[in-house]
């Protein structure tokens, strides 16, 4: 790796702890996880020092990276039934998740801590402490200082379910002398495409081949699926779901949103039921610090919110409150599988302004179609191979998403192609689980 490069980059991450410590403290004033255990992103642990080198490290950045690990680990102690695993983090979604992942091992278990900052001491000290034999990073996660001291100890470091976006590729080659060393000093890569393997090879990273996606292998809650499919039977209008939807397209879709209230409160003046809307809009936001904000946008907008938190457990539909309200907020965590059952069709957050889209992958597994907007880079395959199959349909903007939902929960023949598609599509692409677990038994 080029010293000058690493040099100055260490020396920066170095002066940087003070800021990341102050970003902290203000992120922990909406979200309290991260003011938990602060110093383990300086190499600072309570946890006792690894004798031996056993742990395997698996590095899950977010909420979406721990889910995915999640399947990988439950094949690797099917496999490996002793193996003491190293968890870590670097969003507090995630580390929350990542605590259902682990389990007592003999006698001392796993551990689980926070991603270390990527300063030269702190990635000493992580990896002294722990000693991993392995280490696994989910998707996307390169760090140079932290490659270049796993190489040094000689430990493998594998990049798993590698993902790499035409952006994230024109990103790192800007920064080419310290992406360059820092890609090719990984062990190995295995990708999710033939575009991403492609691309990792142009940053000399050691492609050991593609995989598959491991997000098809999810399977959804069927709990939660039903539940949301069985209160969407004792409603008499449609549902609209804006999933993940990212801060910048709130303000867009809600002004879609009140032209369809307003069409309905007219319709509604004719009906039994007054004040009831004719589409039911879902707004479930990717971040949880955003669920007040998000309400605070919608009823500037003129709109009634409805929050799911505040729903009896039979549902929306035994709530006045929730029956009188234009949007519903789906204001929880790890309940994707229930909204997607609750809804007849999907708009894809992330694709209506350029952040990449979120995973489509559980929406059509629970068979809700998608209508997604033009940026889709971080799930580019998943996304063309869904239009392809007929379980997604692309459009310009939000005004042109919504006017295609609204097509289509008025077309029940597409509607049931679109669902019959999704599930199908979700079907086909499943099997990257089993073919990762063979490509790291050498590994372990």
């Amino acid at each position: 790796m080029s010293a000058w490069a690493l040099g100055l980059y260490g020396a920066l991450m170095t002066l940087g702890q003070p800021l990341l410590r102050r970003k902290l403290a203000r992120r922990g004033q909406q979200e309290p996880g991260y003011l938990e255990a602060v110093d383990e992103r300086f190499g600072h642990y309570r946890q006792p020092i690894e004798t031996a080198s056993e742990l395997v490290w698996v590095h899950a950045v977010s909420l979406g990276e721990t889910r995915t690990a999640a399947m990988l680990l439950k094949a690797l102690r099917t496999r490996y039934p002793a193996l003491r695993l190293l968890l870590t983090h670097g969003t507090a979604t995630g580390r929350e998740e990542g605590r259902a992942l682990l389990k007592a091992i003999g006698q001392r278990g796993d551990v689980q801590v926070w991603q270390p900052w990527d300063s030269p001491a702190a990635v000493a000290r992580f990896l002294n402490h722990f000693k991993p034999r392995l280490g696994l990073l989910m998707e996307t996660e390169i760090w140079p200082s932290l490659v270049r001291q796993a190489q040094a100890r000689a430990m493998p470091l594998v990049l798993v379910n590698g993902r790499l976006s035409d952006k994230s590729l024109r990103q790192a080659l800007r920064l080419a002398p310290l992406a360059r060393p820092a890609y090719g000093a990984l062990t190995a890569v295995l990708a999710q495409t033939e575009a991403d393997a492609q691309r990792f090879r142009q940053l000399g990273a050691p492609v050991q081949g593609v995989f598959g996606n491991l997000k098809f292998d999810a399977t959804p809650d069927a709990a939660q699926r039903d539940t949301g499919q069985i209160w969407r039977q004792t409603l008499a209008q449609s549902v609209l779901m804006f999933a993940s939807a990212r801060e910048g397209e709130d303000d867009g879709f809600f002004k879609e949103i009140k032209a369809v209230a307003q069409a309905g409160r007219a319709q509604a003046a004719t009906n039994s039921i007054a004040g009831e809307p004719s589409v039911r809009a879902l707004m479930v936001p990717r971040h949880p610090q955003r669920f007040d904000a998000v309400a605070a946008l919608a009823e500037q907008h003129g709109l009634r919110v409805s929050r799911r938190s505040s729903w009896p457990a039979a549902g929306p539909a035994a709530s006045p409150e929730a029956m009188r309200a234009d949007v519903w907020l789906g204001d929880s965590l790890g309940e994707m599988a229930l909204y997607y059952g609750l809804s007849d069709v999907a708009l894809l957050g992330g694709s209506f302004a350029p952040l990449g889209g979120q995973n489509l992958i559980e929406a059509a597994a629970c068979g809700c179609p998608v209508v997604m907007g033009p940026h889709t880079f971080n799930f580019a395959e998943a996304a063309a191979l869904a239009e392809a199959a007929g379980a997604a349909q692309r459009v310009a903007g939000l005004p042109q998403a919504v006017q295609a939902a609204l097509a289509l929960l008025q077309d029940a023949p597409a509607q049931a192609r679109a669902v019959a598609a999704g599930l199908a599509f979700a079907a086909q692409n499943r099997g990257a689980t089993a073919r990762t677990l063979e490509a790291l038994g050498g590994y372990l």
